[in-house]
């Protein structure tokens, strides 16, 4: 039987036919255009593979070992492999391969932390590799950006970042979970991960989910737990992530870290809603500038006035129809609790509704120590309209300051008001006499 004859084979990069795709399967780096190559070395591996196929052996042929990318975003460490994501490397740095833990450590990150650090790659669209590192040193696949948002001490694949979380239920999900496909006995077979950003609605059919895929980092409304093997992704939890509840102010004034609160879900909101979130939600509108809704409050119960402040703060930032519904979903709340968008411009809203009988009184909450909204301005340019401006030294502004405080004081004692009726925070009858 004569000896079968093989040739070197270079499979074309772009071509879609079954030979070159069956090579590139057979042979993940391409040695065509490497520096220093040597020919027997790509020959023999060549050989290897064509040999292998040809006798039916039932054994894969070992994969070159990865090369490492550049310092520098988007700089391919090699050619793509036809799988979905690296396997399991130390963070890459200016000297090349850091060094990295064997076992998984755990460091404590909170679940904002962890979002935050999901939206840095969406906000600057990293391509999607498999071979290149990011400038933070992580990996430009799927579980390579998980790593980097968990901040995990390198760059894991879908095998292993099990190690680092708990297995949790579809229930228990939060902002920073995890759901993981990892197709054991194929694992270039649709082995996935997305991190879990909050419910997009009440029944819970829909997550925002953000996932580094091609062409670059995505964040969109998806279908739980995906849109393709449904019944094979599971929930993790990172180990090391640190439980977070709202801090409010004492004696119900302003949040004291609106940053560090996830996102609820739909069902907080609402008719029939009564829930720290719906305060909570109240004070971030007011102090973007939506206050003018509210005739007292905010406060836990769910009422028109918070529809009405989040459909007006929803239309600042230009949008209609559903997405301006007054009801606050995940991407309404990422705005407010992280300080970014639109604020809602004055006069938007209309006159205010009537409070205690004073037209235009928003309310006792909206003046107090840490207060920071349109109402307090509104109220200090009266006052420097009504000759109480020389307590200013700059301003008057939207953030409550002792000025204020000062200022409305002298204007009740001209009323002839002492004791607690002229404590400098006012009340309907101040706010009836000053706008009169």
């Amino acid at each position: 039987m004569e000896s079968p004859v093989f040739e070197e084979i270079d499979p074309a990069s772009d071509c879609d036919c079954p030979g070159c795709v069956h090579w590139r399967r057979a042979l993940p780096h391409s040695w065509s255009g490497r520096a220093g190559a040597h020919p027997a070395a790509h020959r023999g591996l060549a050989l290897a593979a064509v040999a292998s196929t040809a006798l039916g052996a039932g054994h894969a042929v070992p994969a070159a070992a990865a090369q490492h990318a550049p310092h520098q975003p988007g700089v391919s460490a090699g050619e793509e492999l036809d799988n979905p994501q690296g396997g399991s490397a130390p963070l890459y740095g200016p000297g090349g391969p850091a060094h990295q833990s064997v076992a998984p450590k755990p460091t404590a990150i909170t679940r904002t932390e962890i979002i935050n650090r999901a939206r840095t790659w969406v906000a600057a669209k990293v391509p999607y590799s498999m071979s290149a590192f990011w400038s933070d040193g992580y990996r430009q696949d799927c579980s390579g950006y998980v790593s980097m948002a968990w901040r995990l001490p390198g760059n894991e694949w879908t095998g292993s970042l099990a190690q680092y979380g708990e297995r949790i239920s579809k229930e228990e999900l939060q902002p920073g979970d995890i759901l993981l496909f990892h197709n054991a006995s194929d694992p270039a077979n649709g082995s996935h991960v997305t991190i879990f950003g909050g419910w997009t609605d009440a029944a819970h059919t829909h997550y925002t989910a953000y996932e580094q895929t091609r062409p670059h980092t995505r964040r969109q409304s998806t279908p739980y737990p995906y849109w393709n093997d449904a019944g094979r992704y599971v929930p993790y939890r990172y180990k090391g992530v640190t439980p977070q509840e709202p801090v409010l102010g004492k004696d119900g004034g302003q949040p004291g870290a609106p940053a560090v609160t996830p996102y609820p879900g739909a069902a907080y909101f609402g008719p029939g809603a009564n829930n720290k979130y719906v305060t909570l939600l109240g004070r971030m509108l007011v102090a973007r500038g939506a206050g003018g809704s509210y005739a007292s409050g905010p406060d836990p119960r769910w009422t028109d006035a918070d529809r009405r402040a989040t459909r007006a703060f929803q239309q600042a930032q230009g949008w209609t129809g559903a997405e301006a519904d007054g009801l606050p979903g995940p991407h309404t709340w990422e705005l407010l609790v992280n300080g970014t968008g639109k604020d809602v411009k004055d006069g938007v809203l209309g006159p205010p509704p009537a409070s205690h009988g004073v037209p235009g009184y928003p309310g006792r909450a909206l003046f107090r120590p840490g207060a920071n909204n349109a109402h307090v301005t509104q109220l200090g340019r009266q006052l420097v309209r009504k000759g109480f401006g020389g307590f200013y030294k700059v301003g008057p502004g939207p953030l409550w300051t002792e000025a204020d405080r000062r200022a409305v004081e002298a204007f009740q004692r001209t009323q002839g008001w002492r004791g607690g009726a002229a404590d400098g925070y006012p009340g309907p009858e101040t706010w009836r006499r000053l706008f009169s």
